[in-house]
């Protein structure tokens, strides 16, 4: 980073002190032997903060002499009572038990939000070298060189650049000039990931006010006016999770508790586990924690932010894993790490790089070339991991990510999340697995109901359950298994739930509680509005991230390589049996003199027609969308485009659609004579009326794969679609009144129409004589205004099955965005 940033102030004498900076407002107090106390409580007070500095409060800080250097404590130490604000240092509480040993010229801070909070610089001039200020001030009044450009690598030569290195930023992400009345502008430079000021993504540019925040990945700068400051320059997440309820009624109307007041804090670098028994709501809290699963009442804050108000701005710095595979299996773990590259991370990105980088974090290198259908279960968890880690997330869920897996495979991706929490991530998991959590920092025990019946570091558990085991004549706890038989134990689920309560009152009047929660949670920022739209807004062109998803879909459909030669070939084939007892007779020539029966077997030749490509459209699509709910989900909460993504699958089911119609038209030709068209040759009119249906059906087909939920759902309704296309086709009976009308929302109507007005079957009816009366005729083969042989027949049918296409594709649509959670 290059400027002109604030120098600290200097002192004329070698006491140690500390130096607050109040938004410009400073203060240096020095600090004496012994215990210091820092506050606004001019009674317990020695050092005294000014009375209209609210965000400090009346016990603020106990700073206490230990050897050459002090050791600072949040809160009163002598009542155990933590501070309102808290004290931070890059996003960690310091707390009452441990407090923190200060460090010559290092900075923490007094509150989280970046307007009002206070820093706190440490500053021991009998100490040696000095740690650099985590807060960097770039003066904008003066600046001669404009624009001031921020990003992840800006103008190296230019002294008004500020660098903020993280993959989710852009090489230049946004820039700010003077807008020539005294004031600056903001301006976001396309980047992938977006500029938000005060919570909101802006669209262009906006004008800067003073105490705006701007969030550019995963920094915060506060604009004071006259200069930009970089408020956390580590880019680390804590979460507090406060009073979290989730309450749902049955059919009955009685009530079922989910998650029973659960307080919960996730300091950074900390590796936290979930553990419980089923209906302990361990994933239900953990996706509240991630936001994604709704909850009655209660708030989750990250870095003191409302996550659900906030959630586009930390949406690239979370990472999910949920216990489903989030990887496409048909592709390589190179190519599904190149495709989330490309979806995620800015198009400046060395993208091999970053492969290479997180290959060697999972430890993968290996395999990298390798198809994720041939990897373990452990190796595919490991590549749905390194997706995530592409983005360098600071917070990281895991749903059961040592599920399935053998003893030994548990405790190496056990410890690979310990050594992801070692470079600083919060990662917190859910497991059922109790061998391997000691490596955990901290463990969060859930009884039935989602009551927390435990949380603290694993050494703590099994004493924190001994000491109370007699009181419930419970057994002796050797283990941690004996703590998940303990919170299970009971006859009933009434049994069971007064035990949990038992160990969940016990837990809330500990010193463990006090200890782990409630002097180290954190209030979230006041008055916060948040984004005024959560809507998912992509960084990546709509049409580049099209292309991007099209190439991943056709290389998932070309690599099954035996169901694409059967999708290709279905129909020919279909076709061509078709054609085995027919082989003598001309169904589709209009005779000088037609026969009794060429009418009504003609319309059944097309009717096949019909039928074979309705079916094909139908059954080729119908498992699309569903089979990748839970990657599609995954992508959707990052940047993933609803347009791009169903027009992917239509693009390249309606390619595929093209190639039937070419081979299906290639067929009918060969074996069937073609009927002389008054309207347009045979094979073009039959190439497009195939084409048009073979389309309409693969978007029905895909509006059904929105709505089902399992792929078994799929299978087992295609047969409900087909057979109404059959019945009310208007081939196999004559339809009247409502049927009639029905028969309006069936593509076999309209495909039928178009066929038989191509193939004018309406002259192919024969003529009355003093044996076949015109009833009698009516009964084999009836004309109809269906079979019209006009350009306003044939562009009524090809129209409305445009117009189907076109209304399928709407519903799946907003079905798939009814499933968006923000």
């Amino acid at each position: 980073m290059t400027g002109n940033y604030s120098d600290r102030t200097t002192v004329a004498n070698t006491t140690p002190y500390i130096e607050l900076d109040n938004q410009g407002r400073k203060e240096i107090l020095n600090l004496r032997d012994g215990i210091n106390c820092l506050g606004r409580d001019p009674n317990w007070a020695n050092i005294q903060t000014p009375q209209d500095w609210n965000v400090v409060s009346r016990k603020q800080a106990t700073i206490e002499q230990e050897g050459s250097g002090f050791r600072i404590y949040d809160g009163d130490r002598n009542s155990q009572k933590a501070s309102g604000n808290g004290i931070f240092l890059n996003q960690s509480r310091i707390n009452l038990t441990d407090g923190y040993l200060l460090k010559n010229g290092e900075q923490l801070h007094i509150g989280q939000d970046p307007r009002y909070q206070i820093s706190l610089t440490y500053f021991n001039p009998k100490l040696g070298e000095m740690s650099i200020p985590s807060v960097r001030k770039l003066s904008l009044k003066g600046l001669q060189n404009w624009p001031v450009e921020l990003g992840r690598s800006p103008n190296p030569h230019s002294t008004s650049s500020m660098e903020l290195d993280a993959p989710t930023v852009s090489r230049l992400h946004a820039t700010i000039n003077p807008d020539g009345k005294g004031g600056y502008i903001l301006k976001d430079s396309s980047s992938s990931n977006g500029t938000f000021v005060n919570g909101n993504r802006i669209d262009k540019s906006c004008t800067l006010n003073k105490d705006d925040t701007i969030q550019i990945g995963p920094y915060v700068l506060l604009f004071t006016g006259e200069s930009l400051e970089l408020t956390n320059a580590t880019n680390q997440i804590r979460l507090d999770a406060h009073k979290l309820n989730f309450r749902v009624k049955d059919k009955k109307g009685d009530t079922f508790t989910i998650l029973n007041d659960v307080y919960l804090v996730l300091e950074p670098g900390q590796l936290v586990a979930f553990v419980g028994g089923s209906g302990a709501g361990k994933s239900t809290l953990m996706k509240a924690l991630l936001g994604i699963a709704p909850i009655s009442s209660g708030n989750v804050y990250l870095n003191g932010d409302n996550l659900r108000k906030n959630w586009p701005i930390y949406r690239s710095q979370v990472g999910y894993v949920p216990q489903d595979d989030i990887i496409h299996r048909e592709l390589t773990v190179e190519e599904v790490l190149r495709s989330a590259c490309q979806l995620r991370l800015p198009p400046d990105t060395n993208i091999s790089k970053v492969i290479t980088n997180t290959l060697d974090q999972i430890k993968l290198s290996h395999v990298r070339n390798t198809l994720v259908s041939r990897l373990s279960g452990g190796q595919r968890k490991r590549v749905s991991i390194g997706v995530e880690l592409l983005a360098d997330p600071k917070l990281f869920f895991l749903d059961e990510p040592t599920s399935g897996l053998d003893p030994g495979l548990d405790k190496e991706m056990m410890q690979l999340l310990r050594e992801q929490a070692d470079r600083g991530r919060t990662i917190a998991l859910v497991t059922h697995a109790t061998d391997n959590i000691g490596i955990c920092d901290r463990i969060a025990f859930m009884g039935l109901g989602g009551s927390l019946c435990f949380y603290g570091p694993p050494a703590e558990a099994l004493p924190f359950f001994q000491r109370y085991a007699g009181n419930f004549e419970s057994e002796h706890f050797g283990d941690f298994a004996d703590i998940y038989i303990e919170l299970n134990k009971g006859k009933d689920k009434a049994a069971i739930t007064e035990r949990v309560a038992y160990w969940s009152e016990k837990f809330a009047n500990s010193p463990e509680y006090k200890s782990y929660i409630q002097n180290s949670l954190s209030p979230g920022k006041e008055n916060q509005q948040g984004a005024k739209s959560n809507s998912t807004k992509t960084g990546i062109s709509p049409i580049a991230q099209l292309s991007l998803l099209c190439k991943r879909y056709w290389k998932l459909v070309s690599r099954d390589t035996t169901s694409l030669i059967l999708t290709l070939l279905a129909g020919p084939i279909t076709i061509a049996l078709t054609g085995l007892p027919l082989k003598n007779e001309q169904p589709l020539s209009v005779l000088s003199e037609p026969g009794i029966t060429q009418g009504s077997l003609a319309l059944r030749l097309l009717f096949i027609f019909s039928c074979v490509a309705i079916w094909i459209g139908l059954s080729n699509s119908i498992r699309e969308i569903v089979k990748e709910s839970a990657i599609y989900f995954r992508e959707r909460l990052l940047n993933l485009g609803l347009l791009p993504y169903f027009s992917s699958k239509l693009f390249i089911r309606g390619g595929l659609a093209l190639a039937q119609t070419l081979l299906i038209t290639a067929i009918v030709l060969l074996i069937f004579d073609a009927p002389e068209s008054e309207l347009i040759p045979w094979s073009l009119g039959f190439f497009i009326t195939t084409f048009l249906t073979l389309l309409a059906s693969t978007s029905l087909s895909l509006m059904l794969s929105a709505f089902v939920k399992t792929e078994n759902e799929g299978n087992g309704i295609l047969p409900l679609i087909m057979i109404p296309q059959i019945i009310f086709s208007g081939v196999l009976f004559n339809l009247e009144g409502w049927s009639s009308k029905l028969s309006w929302l069936m593509l076999s109507r309209w495909s039928i129409g178009a066929y038989g007005s191509l193939a004018d079957v309406n002259a192919m009816a024969p003529k009355p004589n003093p044996i076949l009366t015109q009833e009698i005729i009516n009964d084999i083969f009836k004309a109809s205004d269906v079979y019209n042989p006009t350009w306003d027949n044939l562009g009524l049918n090809w129209g409305v099955l445009i117009a189907h296409t076109l209304i399928y594709a709407v519903i799946a649509l907003i079905v798939q965005r009814r499933k968006d959670i923000f």
